[in-house]
């Protein structure tokens, strides 16, 4: 099991460096598969041995190693996060094809939620990829397809309604897309706790930021609802179980 939690870890680490060249380029519209990776600075095109994630970064003491610029800690923080979101995915669906939809998941979670935090908008192309996954995890899970279909629409509608209503101002269009792709992944059951915990994570977190470093009334709600998803994903099963068992 240890020599698997390594593996894991560094197949974790190296799509991370990839998510890296998302969080970048979505945003600007570039190509995350044409263009290769350079300085920010000085446009030093890296090479192989500069790419090894998180450790190249520790060997170059994170700067450049043609102009000496400092490179951004971001780097192998993403890079690390994601290896170490891969091995929650272990410990939690031991090796399995849900194992690794959920990985991928987290990972898509995690571009999203800094996108959406820096740009106030959620990638259509994430959320199309989060629901190719759900259509993947519902045909594992065929025997039960009807929880992942209800899934799509038990949050999406109720938000959907809200956007239309409110013309846009109380949910983002991203969000709606969001809990639909992730109904689909998750069923309907967990998709309701997961949209529960990230209103409530945002409100808590977000009042404390208000509070704390004056953050505006508007916030990103992806981040939000990805750490919903998140723990509906971990924990989900016992908080529905702990919930149920008070009735």
């Amino acid at each position: 099991m240890y020599i698997m939690n390594v593996v894991v870890f560094l197949y974790g680490i190296v799509v991370g460096s990839f998510l890296n060249v998302c969080i970048l380029r979505i945003p600007e519209g570039k190509s995350i598969v044409t263009e290769r990776s350079h300085c920010m600075t000085c446009g030093y095109q890296l090479k192989w041995y500069d790419m090894f994630p998180v450790f190249s970064y520790i060997f170059l003491k994170g700067r450049c190693r043609k102009c000496g610029e400092k490179i951004s800690a971001q780097y192998p923080l993403i890079e690390a996060a994601n290896g170490l979101l891969w091995l929650v995915s272990l410990w939690v669906y031991g090796l399995s094809i849900d194992m690794i939809l959920v990985s991928f998941l987290f990972s898509a979670l995690l571009v999203l939620s800094i996108i959406d935090f820096r740009t106030f908008e959620i990638p259509f192309g994430i959320n199309v990829f989060i629901a190719c996954l759900g259509l993947v995890r519902l045909i594992v899970h065929r025997e039960v397809w009807y929880e992942y279909v209800i899934g799509f629409f038990a949050v999406s509608l109720l938000l959907l309604i809200i956007f239309l209503v409110s013309k846009g101002r109380g949910i983002g269009g991203g969000d709606v897309k969001l809990m639909a792709a992730a109904g689909l992944f998750l069923g309907w059951k967990y998709v309701i706790l997961a949209f529960i915990l990230g209103c409530a994570y945002g409100s808590v977190i977000h009042i404390i930021r208000m509070k704390v470093s004056g953050e505006g009334k508007v916030l990103a709600m992806g981040p939000y609802l990805s750490m919903g998803i998140f723990t509906a994903l971990v924990c989900g099963e016992n908080i529905i179980g702990w919930y149920l068992s008070m009735f």
